[in-house]
């Protein structure tokens, strides 16, 4: 592949840049003599991060490069002084002093515009500052974070498949196309395959196979995520994290298998009239479903974090839950820590059952045409039918070639941010299309132990409190563990100063974490801007809120039942508890927590699932899928991946993407279509 191109910006622009991420990561003064003093000189800069950031923008879509210059612009121009009450300058001509406030008004501003920019900065800026590596030069933060960096090379293993690249512009014919590769998209191609039908498998994202894996952690999160990881909805509000990759976000999640619970089967079934959800015919989708994956409790084993989750969840009268698993033989590899690892890129003992280990590796070897980096750009459609796809594919010589498919049938299974988007790309029109954008919003809450906890070692997800899960009917918040890397926690941290952040950068090791995930009952969108991208509106509901904030305190008294000596929050005024605060100080602190101010920006919101935007129903005024899975008013058309999903999962929904869209095919191979 060529190397990735760099934006293109102005000498004043650059400098800007530089002046910003040496703000959030500056040389400082070390404020403890026993600290070594090279992590504290260690500047922004210094790690590249400027060319860094520039050479991602460069690989996002041109709204967000537009987005990227303007405020270049800006921070360059005397009128940035203006936005911080600090009179006509520009950052480079302010003191450090200075510009650190600057960007803290912006942190707190009232205007969302300037608490997107100032979370965009400090993202791009703290994840690649201590989560960048190269092959043969490890991060140079490393060493001072305790943190291992890679614990094995990659296998030299030839790879399972191979990705088919036509040289030139091509024509094709098959029985049917799968636009996607992940949860319900791999499972169909391996579905459709295996029961005879000739499949083209389109997926817009790169191949990794166990040999491609270096457990590095910015170079990995670029190659198999959504927009190299740096996507957010409209308001910058909520970082969205999407498998982009082979596998889709079966490569790169967190291994949770839970099935759909009873209760929201009942709630699909009833309010959106989905009746064979509850029968016998969908529970064998389930069961097959799981045994595939290799679903399994045997090696669901805790790390830290993971003992601190059930230990503390029992001492506040709690009980907590072991979390099933795709893994196969997990617990054996290197005395179980490259588990932590396997959310870069895959898992390099190939442990994982994901559709890349499954379902796509039966389509292959039944003959299906894998293509990857091919994007789909239209559905063709005529009266009424579907009968074929257009795409372009980039070459890895760095060619790009139109690829033009005939089939009477298509499986759209691109996630719920794509399908809505390639469906309204192809002219298929329907008022919900894109509707009912559900994100199961996430925030982190983390807390420090004298020992020592490693926590990138082990299971990422083995343990889940759901005791807050129907705060109201049911919707409410669980907590689990997530994998920790110190780019991700860089930017998931709290950052109030340039010490604040590094002094506490220096304490991951010593870290345990917790993610409150909840239900959320009332969605967002996903609709097209002028150039045909898709663009992601999600406002963060009071009632959201209030159950993220029942979570967090939730949380946070587990970490200090379990001897965190301190615990810090997701909000971006610096709040923090110790295990000296008497409960009637806690009381009194989680009481006030609602007025801390929890709009877009001032809090870090990330999410990892997305559902809902093109719903399965009945009622076809309402829901774009019947209850088949076909789109109304498009014959030859289905959908098989999360957007289908009627509502939020409230679950990690791998296994309900999974369920549906196997019932899904298979009633479509019984119809004989």
């Amino acid at each position: 592949m060529q190397a990735p191109p760099k934006l293109s910006v102005t000498t004043k622009q650059y400098h800007a840049l530089c002046a910003v991420c040496n703000v959030f990561v500056p040389p400082v003064n070390q404020p403890n003599g026993n600290d070594d003093t090279s992590f504290w000189q260690l500047k922004a800069s210094d790690t590249q991060v400027p060319h860094h950031i520039l050479e991602l923008v460069a690989q996002l879509p041109p709204a967000e490069q537009s987005e990227i210059k303007q405020l270049l612009t800006l921070l360059a121009s005397p009128l940035f002084g203006l936005t911080c009450f600090k009179g006509l300058k520009s950052i480079n001509a302010m003191p450090f002093k200075q510009r650190e406030t600057a960007l803290q008004s912006w942190s707190g501003s009232r205007f969302v515009t300037l608490r997107k920019a100032f979370n965009a900065l400090r993202k791009l800026t703290t994840f690649i500052h201590y989560g960048i590596s190269h092959i043969g030069h490890d991060n140079p933060n490393w060493k001072h974070l305790k943190y291992p960096g890679p614990i094995s090379a990659p296998p030299q293993l030839p790879k399972p498949m191979q990705p088919f690249f036509p040289p030139n512009d091509l024509q094709l014919t098959a029985d049917v196309v799968v636009i996607g590769s992940g949860a319900g998209g791999g499972l169909a191609a391996g579905m459709l395959a295996q029961a005879g039908y000739e499949v083209i498998v389109l997926e817009k994202g790169d191949y990794l196979s166990p040999s491609d894996l270096n457990q590095r952690e910015v170079e990995m999160i670029q190659r198999t995520f959504e927009q190299k990881g740096a996507l957010t909805t409209a308001d910058g509000g909520v970082s969205v994290f999407a498998g982009s990759c082979l596998g889709g976000g079966t490569t790169v999640n967190w291994t949770a298998a839970i099935p759909t619970p009873d209760y929201i089967l009942q709630e699909w079934a009833t309010q959106h009239q989905l009746p064979h959800l509850l029968t016998t015919h969908y529970q064998h989708s389930m069961k097959a479903v799981m045994e595939a994956a290799g679903v399994t409790q045997s090696e669901s084993n805790h790390n830290i974090q993971n003992r601190y989750l059930w230990r503390g969840s029992e001492m506040l009268g709690n009980t907590p839950k072991v979390v099933p698993r795709n893994v196969s033989g997990c617990n054996a590899t290197n005395e179980g820590k490259s588990c932590g690892y396997c959310c870069l890129g895959g898992c390099q003992a190939n442990n994982k059952n994901s559709t890349l280990k499954t379902w796509l590796q039966q389509a292959y070897q039944h003959g299906a045409k894998i293509m990857t980096h091919a994007t789909a750009q239209k559905i063709k459609v005529k009266k009424g039918k579907v009968i074929g796809v257009e795409a372009i594919q980039h070459h890895p010589s760095g060619r790009t070639h139109s690829i033009s498919i005939k089939a009477p049938l298509v499986v759209l299974a691109a996630g719920a941010l794509h399908t809505p988007a390639l469906l309204l790309k192809s002219g298929i029109r329907h008022p919900h299309i894109g509707q009912h954008l559900y994100l199961h919003p996430t925030v982190l809450v983390s807390g420090y132990y004298p020992q020592v906890v490693n926590p990138w070692f082990g299971a990422m997800i083995s343990s889940i409190n759901d005791t807050d899960a129907h705060l109201e009917g049911h919707f409410g918040a669980r907590i689990e563990t997530p994998p920790i890397h110190p780019g991700l926690w860089a930017m998931a941290a709290p950052w109030h100063s340039a010490i604040q952040h590094k002094s506490y950068m220096l304490k991951i090791a010593h870290s345990a974490n917790l993610i409150v995930l909840t239900r959320d009952k009332f969605g967002g969108s996903v609709q097209l801007n002028s150039k045909g991208f898709p663009v992601l509106s999600y406002p963060v509901h009071h009632l959201t809120v209030k159950h993220l904030l029942v979570g967090i305190e939730k949380a946070a008294r587990i970490l200090l039942a379990t001897g965190a000596e301190e615990v810090t929050f997701p909000h971006h005024v610096f709040r923090h508890v110790t295990h000296n605060t008497t409960e009637t100080a806690l009381k009194k602190f989680f009481a006030q927590m609602p007025e801390w101010g929890w709009k877009s920006g001032q809090f870090s919101l990330f999410s990892a699932h997305q559902m809902g935007t093109c719903r399965m129903g009945a009622d076809a005024k309402t829901h774009p899928l019947n209850p088949q899975g076909e789109v109304n008013g498009v014959k030859g058309l289905f959908v098989a991946d999360a957007s289908a999903l009627p509502a939020a999962s409230g679950v990690n929904p791998m296994m309900s993407i999974m369920a549906l869209s196997h019932y899904t095919i298979k009633q479509l191979i019984a119809s004989g279509k």
